[in-house]
């Protein structure tokens, strides 16, 4: 899988005070001392040493950096960091992360949730955080099935899927996470897999020095209700499963050349590429049978977010033969908590300039339309 290297400026967190000269901190400070308890194998395990691992790199104080949960597996992920945080309401996770950084600009807020958690019960909340532009950090574990509650088919199952609730099959169409939240036009979209540690810490890295919502969907694999659900593009023999997106570079895929250089890619191509389709979309084609400008070079700071929709549309729903993964859209935008803050602000510097604040509550009462009761 092709890297993501990033610089990761602080600008997520730049009202968060950080540490002092000198200070340092290590995956052990952010471990806290409960037993982690969740089914052997689970991939859950691996991104919680990879948050342990990358959070020090924030440079935050604990105290300062707060994790909210909903419900499912998942949502165990406050337990053990040791930082504040919150086992919420099942869906609700986003809501109560908007409240906390509105309301508390010096804090690094992160919401963990699950496919079942996020885009069922809690569907209307995501796409609100996103649309909104909090300023916070959306780690969204799809695994594809309902794992907590013992197996049942959750909103990214694949149609077909026998599972406990669905006996003879699912007939529901799935959600894809990337497509859901670029359609609800989040300023900062990615996808990474459970497995890869150093894609995953990257995109968390990325992720987390964006200013506003970032949602990031990380494929995890359920050993005990839905083993193998990724196996297609976890299969190292599969060089087609993945097309890694890295932003300016073209997007090539497959059997890579290290001696076609042909359009700047520092790897070689892949002999596989992505190419504008006829219906205005992309379509997959050979790289040797398009020109070199017809490869489609990857921009994920386009303000418009079409192609990026675009490209999260060849993500299979069924199996996941085929999968884009990387960085799909990083924009900048006012965010929601900031401009919240700057208009209290401005009413209370209004309200300071009319007097004390009796004089302020007397007029109020009096204000608009009144009437007297005899």
């Amino acid at each position: 899988m092709s890297t993501i290297d990033l610089p990761m400026p602080a600008l997520g967190t730049a009202l968060v005070p950080s540490l002092a000269e000198g200070e340092t901190q290590t995956a052990k400070d952010f471990s806290s001392d409960q037993e982690v308890r969740w089914c052997p194998g689970c991939g859950d395990y691996a991104v919680l040493k990879a948050v342990q691992s990358f959070l020090p790199d924030l440079g935050l104080r604990r105290e300062n950096i707060v994790f909210v949960s909903g419900i499912g597996c998942s949502s165990r992920f406050p337990y053990y960091l040791d930082t504040y945080g919150m086992h919420s309401i099942h869906g609700r996770a986003p809501s109560i992360a908007t409240g906390i950084a509105t309301a508390r600009e010096d804090l690094s807020v992160w919401v963990v949730t699950g496919d079942g958690d996020a885009l069922s019960i809690g569907g209307n909340h995501l796409i609100h955080a996103l649309r909104r532009n909090v300023n916070m950090t959306i780690l969204l574990f799809n695994n594809r099935i309902y794992g907590l509650t013992k197996g049942q088919y959750s909103p990214t199952s694949e149609v077909g899927k026998v599972t406990k609730s669905t006996p003879v099959g699912s007939l529901d169409h799935p959600f894809n996470p990337v497509s859901l939240a670029l359609g609800a036009e989040a300023t900062f979209v990615a996808r990474t897999i459970d497995s890869d540690r150093k894609h995953l810490t990257a995109v968390l890295a990325a992720a987390a020095a964006h200013r506003g919502t970032s949602l990031v969907e990380i494929y995890q694999n359920c050993p005990i209700f839905n083993d193998g659900a990724f196996d297609a593009i976890k299969d190292r023999d599969n060089a087609h499963a993945l097309i890694p997106l890295n932003h300016g570079e073209p997007i090539t895929f497959g059997v890579r050349d290290p001696n076609n250089t042909a359009t700047g890619s520092l790897n070689g191509l892949g002999d596989k590429a992505l190419v504008r389709g006829a219906g205005g979309g992309v379509e997959v084609a050979d790289t040797a049978s398009v020109a070199a400008e017809a490869i489609i070079v990857h921009d994920a700071q386009n303000p418009d977010p079409s192609t990026a929709f675009a490209i999260s549309r060849l993500t299979d729903a069924g199996y996941l033969n085929r999968s884009p993964i990387g960085i799909f859209r990083q924009v900048d935008r006012p965010t929601y908590d900031d401009q919240a803050r700057a208009q209290v602000a401005t009413a209370s510097e209004a309200a300071a300039a009319q007097g004390s604040p009796e004089e302020r509550l007397t007029a109020l009462i009096n204000a608009g339309d009144t009437w007297t009761i005899d």
